[in-house]
């Protein structure tokens, strides 16, 4: 007897994990990339890939099929693989769990899987029931299942046959901090590695951030165990067999257009080439590109005249307080202090140069006693400028680093600034990309400067 049309697409959904995503999600938007991904990601259903790493730009469906129906798929061949997705936090491992559930539950799975089931109670925990929860489910009857959980979770108990790592990191400002990269090796290393067995599948999806990430440290230590598929946002080269676009053409032009791509390009060179071209090497040489200097400050508009400091931590730092005007765009240094003197001298100092440059807010940083040093400024310009203090909770490396193309499009020097502070000057035009920095108050101040917007509020008033 003939198979009708739903039963053949029910057969080849079974087979085949294009075909599975098309029959479970039929209003999918099937672009040409897709289908190379989805063909990848059958080769590691099949068992023909055992450690894949896949890297795509944001926003082109990484994982709705890598994460979402990629187990399901693989339960629904072998009801007793035990699957562990990792992500970033423990939140986003539950939306995948959740999500997971979902696609198991409808009624397109079972008509292509119909022994891979779910509990129909979502319950923590039953004596000699199957596990369903935010955090595992069991596939009733076999026993196999998924875990969900965060970088730094426990994955204790049990072995994994197959491990998906998806976002293991937030965002730029925890990529490119060496803690968290850190941390997220120490979790894979003491934890991930320790639950897999010979015949144990790993998938990496994921847009890199940083060429020191997990992707990076594997890649340097086992490059030849890894099978690597790079999809980029705007096409380089001549078209291939693998990737048939005209150069600087885009992966999804409907969605994500070339000229969008390319404004993306201009605001950050280095976070689109990470972002999208999954080319995460780090900025080479020095920090900041060539400052922008004017010979007469701005005298119309809607002037914000704004001071930031930030007191010495230790005996060698230096206290680094910039009086700047902001125009709402650009800011224009007017003068600074920047010195190695005690708090004695410093104080004054910042004093009289919040009244010289007629300054109407001045944010300190409160850590490490600026909070005793903005009370004393304070007392000194009361009725002139208003002081106040705040405490910087965040990693002053990555917000360096992750600020400074805004550092270096928005702040203006005197066209003598070498002149007028040549230490500052050195140490401003010296700071490396990459690598110990002897001194950081100058580059942590400018930071801050771009990082405050002129109307924020101060926590006391005099």
């Amino acid at each position: 007897m003939p198979l009708n049309i739903k039963q053949i697409e029910v057969e080849l959904a079974k087979r085949n994990f294009t075909d599975f995503i098309l029959y479970t999600f039929p209003n999918v938007d099937l672009q040409w990339f897709h289908k190379s991904y989805y063909g990848v990601l059958n080769e590691f259903a099949q068992g023909r890939i055992k450690k894949l790493m896949i890297f795509i730009p944001p926003q082109h469906g990484k994982s709705e099929a890598s994460t979402r129906r990629l187990p399901p798929f693989l339960l629904g061949h072998d009801p007793t693989k035990k699957i562990a997705v990792v992500s970033y936090s423990a939140p986003k491992a539950r939306k995948f769990n959740r999500e997971i559930q979902r696609v198991i539950d409808t009624d397109f799975y079972h008509d292509i899987f119909p022994k891979t089931t779910l509990s129909g109670t979502n319950i923590a925990t039953v004596a000699g029931g199957w596990l369903r929860n935010a955090d595992e489910c069991e596939i009733v009857t076999f026993g196999g299942g998924f875990k969900t959980v965060g970088v730094g979770g426990a994955l204790t108990g049990e072995p994994v046959d197959v491990l998906i790592m998806d976002d293991l990191y937030k965002d730029a400002m925890t990529a490119w901090s060496a803690t968290t990269r850190q941390n997220v090796k120490d979790w894979y290393d003491t934890v991930a590695d320790t639950r897999l067995h010979n015949d144990s599948q790993q998938l990496i999806v994921y847009t890199r951030w940083h060429e020191d990430d997990l992707a990076g440290i594997l890649l340097r230590d086992e490059a030849e165990d890894w099978v690597v598929v790079v999809y980029k946002a705007l096409k380089e080269g001549p078209p291939t067999e693998a990737d048939p676009r005209l150069e600087g053409e885009a992966l999804w032009p409907s969605r994500h257009s070339e000229e969008k791509l390319l404004k993306s390009k201009k605001r950050n060179p280095h976070v689109f080439e990470s972002l999208y071209q999954q080319n995460p090497k780090p900025a080479e040489g020095l920090m900041y590109g060539e400052f922008k200097t004017y010979d007469q400050l701005p005298d119309t508009g809607k002037l914000d005249f704004l001071n930031y400091t930030d007191t010495a931590d230790t005996g060698k730092d230096y206290l680094c307080s910039i009086s700047y005007i902001d125009t709402g765009v650009l800011k224009y240094v007017q003068d600074i202090v920047y010195t190695q003197e005690a708090m004695e001298k410093t104080e004054p100092e910042t004093a009289d140069l919040l009244m010289r440059c007629n300054s109407k807010k001045a944010n300190i940083e409160s850590n490490n006693g600026g909070r005793g040093f903005a009370r004393s400024v304070a007392s000194k310009v009361k009725g002139v400028c208003m002081v106040g203090w705040f405490h910087q909770s965040k990693n002053k490396e990555t917000r360096i680093f992750t600020n400074r193309h805004a550092v270096s499009d928005q702040i203006v020097f005197p066209s003598d600034w070498y002149i007028r502070w040549p230490i500052f000057h050195r140490h401003v035009t010296n700071y490396m990309a990459q690598g110990k920095n002897e001194f950081d108050d100058c580059a942590d101040v400018l930071t801050g400067i771009v990082e405050i917007k002129p109307k924020r509020k101060v926590k006391n008033k005099n």
